[in-house]
């Protein structure tokens, strides 16, 4: 996801992905690690790796993308939370310094002394060419947001090969413009990727050339890269392998020197991988919890694996069918009265999630939750959810809540409208399936109908983009792609990707003048009341359907694997693992 995720997505991520994926990542699919030269590493259930480029697009906003970009091209400025706290991890940076100016309107970064694997040095000419791609094709970025990067860095100046200076369009606050816009810029080989080629030229090049998986390991393109890890194998059924980076100069220097990515089609086909002992790092879902015992007596430790993050299912405001419905305030919070958050973290997730209320990660404690937010503004009740929609000309007709009175429904909904929704969820969790089921029973109490499809997450994403009514891809109504969490936030949880008109990863296209106006003060306050005060505002105005936050997962790691922390922000981090025991 720019941010995951994130991680989207995250994260997002959401952010899995293969079934012992075509039998090929059972026992068969990666080597035993006794000899600490080898890791197998299980990605979680349908989340395939489909994209080597640095550069994320909307369609391909997998957390595991980036984290497998990361350990190629390592990140201007790395912000990750492996070593406990979250924060900037220089060791795994290409900039060692970012000095501001003393008003704020600009900054200046020093590189280290670096280079690319074929030996060139890294250069301010190298994030010059990320920046001028960006420049110039800034809304096929799914992390550009109208109005923030790159349309607010005014200036890009080179002062020498290692120092460069960055000019904003007014002052923001440094902890931000860190965390969320710098950390995102990339150092590319512009004398490896350029070939004489503008900035749209280069970006048409290098897409195409990305959209050729199979070609990862092969193309010299992929060749040149900067982090402790290059690519020996990339199937397209997302199987990967890694291997240390022999000309690598940074400090994060690869400790283990082959790291196989092992993707799977279900969580109980990763499960079994790891009872055979051919998973060295894995997890098990909430549901599993029970048998964690077992696990330990196999020579696994087991430790639940926190996210910054919020989940969530977008609202299509555009859908023609139900886009008018949405739009009602009044019908979001009749659905948001109908979660039962509490009971879903605690019987469906087993207790490894936390109720979210808002824009805001409730996982763990910050200042900047509000107690709007906190406290929850439409507490589980389908009488109030029902009430509600009575009084706003809804009768229940054939156990579903239809528009009786259009003139009090709202404007756009007609008279006979049903209150019939439907989402595509991803596939390959038992825990996501008892979810949306548990969900889909308590709307019916409501008298609102809830159709469930599933689909794996990267064909979730690319069926519910950003769209007008008068398009064919509209017709979605619902999303959901958060079974390890929706969205990972970098440091500073702002929703300028999510929720402010235009953003990148504003998939239902959810717009509210005011909250672009909140949203833009958290960009450039230094006080914490300003995202106190967004965390509040989309606590009421429901963007989306907010739902419990997971655990990203619950990890079960062989014992004498450690030296690092779970990074919080959903990514993970090959070259700080290590076989200590």
């Amino acid at each position: 996801m720019p941010p995951a995720r994130t991680r989207l997505l995250a994260g997002a991520a959401a952010l899995s992905a293969g079934t012992l994926l075509l039998t090929a990542c059972s026992g068969s699919s990666g080597t035993s690690s006794s000899s600490h030269d080898t890791i197998n590493y299980a990605l979680p259930a349908n989340f395939t790796p489909n994209w080597i480029l640095p550069v994320g697009t909307a369609a391909h906003l997998n957390t595991n993308n980036i984290s497998i970009a990361n350990t190629l091209w390592e990140p201007l400025i790395a912000y990750d939370g492996s070593t406990g706290k979250i924060g900037w991890n220089k060791a795994g940076s290409v900039a060692t310094d970012a000095k501001f100016a003393a008003d704020n309107k600009s900054v200046t970064i020093t590189l280290g002394d670096r280079h690319w694997s074929d030996g060139k040095p890294i250069t301010s000419a190298d994030v010059k060419f990320w920046f001028d791609l960006i420049k110039a094709n800034k809304s096929e970025w799914a992390g550009y947001n109208p109005g923030k990067a790159p349309d607010n860095w005014t200036s890009f100046k080179a002062v020498d090969a290692r120092h460069f200076t960055i000019t904003f369009d007014k002052a923001y606050n440094p902890q931000w413009m860190l965390a969320n816009e710098l950390n995102s810029i990339t150092p590319l080989p512009q004398h490896a990727w350029a070939g004489g080629r503008d900035a749209k030229q280069a970006w048409t090049y290098l897409n195409d050339a990305a959209k050729n998986i199979s070609g990862y390991a092969s193309n010299p393109l992929w060749k040149t890269t900067s982090g402790p890890y290059s690519v020996k194998s990339f199937s397209t059924a997302g199987k990967v392998v890694l291997t240390a980076n022999k000309k690598y100069d940074g400090g994060e220097k690869a400790n283990i020197p082959t790291v196989n990515l092992l993707p799977f089609t279900t969580a109980d086909a990763e499960k079994n991988a790891l009872r055979s002992g051919s998973v060295d790092y894995g997890y098990i879902e909430a549901t599993d919890l029970d048998q964690k015992d077992s696990f330990t007596a196999q020579g696994f430790k087991v430790e639940p694996w926190s996210g910054w993050a919020i989940t969530y299912m977008p609202y299509n405001f555009n859908n023609p069918a139900m886009g008018a419905v949405f739009k009602q305030l009044y019908a979001r919070q009749a659905i948001q009265h109908s979660i039962d958050q509490a009971s879903l973290a605690k019987v469906v997730l087993n207790g490894t999630a936390v109720p979210g209320y808002g824009p805001i990660p409730q996982g763990q404690a910050s200042d900047f939750l509000s107690s709007v937010q906190k406290d929850n503004p439409y507490p589980f009740s389908n009488d109030t959810a029902k009430s509600l929609l009575a009084s706003h000309g809804w009768t229940e007709q054939g156990g579903v809540m239809t528009c009786s009175e259009p003139a009090k429904c709202g404007e756009g909904v007609a008279k006979g409208t049903k209150f019939e929704m439907q989402v595509l969820s991803q596939s390959g969790s038992a825990v996501t399936d008892n979810m949306m089921s548990a969900i889909q029973s308590s709307l019916a109490k409501t008298g609102i109908k809830f159709s469930i499809k599933t689909a794996p997450v990267n064909s979730v994403l690319s069926q519910t983009p950003q769209c007008t009514s008068g398009q064919s891809i509209c017709k979605w109504q619902l999303s959901f792609f958060g079974t390890a969490g929706s969205w990972y936030f970098n440091a500073f949880p702002t929703g300028d990707s999510l929720f402010q008109t235009g953003g990148g990863s504003n998939f239902g296209n959810y717009s509210n003048p005011d909250v672009d106006k909140l949203v833009s003060a958290t960009t450039t306050s230094s006080s914490n009341q300003a995202i106190q005060d967004y965390s509040a505002a989309l606590a009421k105005d429901l963007p989306v359907i907010w739902l419990p936050e997971p655990d990203y997962q619950i990890s079960v790691l062989k014992n004498g694997l450690g030296g690092f922390s779970q990074d919080s922000l959903a990514n993970f981090h090959p070259a700080q693992w290590k076989w200590i025991g």
